[in-house]
């Protein structure tokens, strides 16, 4: 049986389901996250996005496309980010700290050639995204 997570917006208005565990969890230093979160740093965790589904408050939800590749809804009552969609790789990023009983583990450092502040965890840092042209290219701590 997979396991069942819920995540919500800050408010409690808006309930995202999510079924079996994370694809990958990364700490993402672009400036898309860094802008919307208001933090230096984005603990995500991408889950396929047929098994993160909204079960309550939907219409709540609105919608910003930072670009094609980057759908962020948030609620609008509270404005607190709910998740991003990202239709190209078939993924939906619910910031881990909104997850609950998630037992964050990353495993990498993505777009850390955009890092406003260095971090020294072992983890590798990759200068892109996986999978991008030039993404892959390990920086130093």
């Amino acid at each position: 049986m997979a396991t069942l997570r819920e995540a919500s917006c800050a408010c409690g208005q808006v309930e995202v389901r999510i079924e079996g565990d994370p694809v990958v969890m990364a700490y993402c230093h672009c400036e898309s996250c860094r802008s919307w979160l208001g933090a230096p740093i984005h603990a995500a965790s991408l889950w396929p996005t047929p098994k993160v589904t909204v079960a309550r408050g939907e219409e709540l939800l609105r919608v910003y496309k930072r670009s094609e590749a980057s759908h962020r809804n948030f609620c609008v009552e509270c404005g607190a980010p709910v998740l991003v969609r990202h239709p190209d790789i078939g993924l939906t990023d619910v910031p881990a700290g909104n997850v609950a009983g998630l037992d964050y583990a990353p495993t990498m450092h993505v777009n850390y050639a955009e890092k406003v502040m260095s971090i020294r965890d072992g983890l590798p840092k990759l200068a892109g995204m996986p999978g991008v042209e030039g993404g892959e290219e390990v920086l130093p701590e």
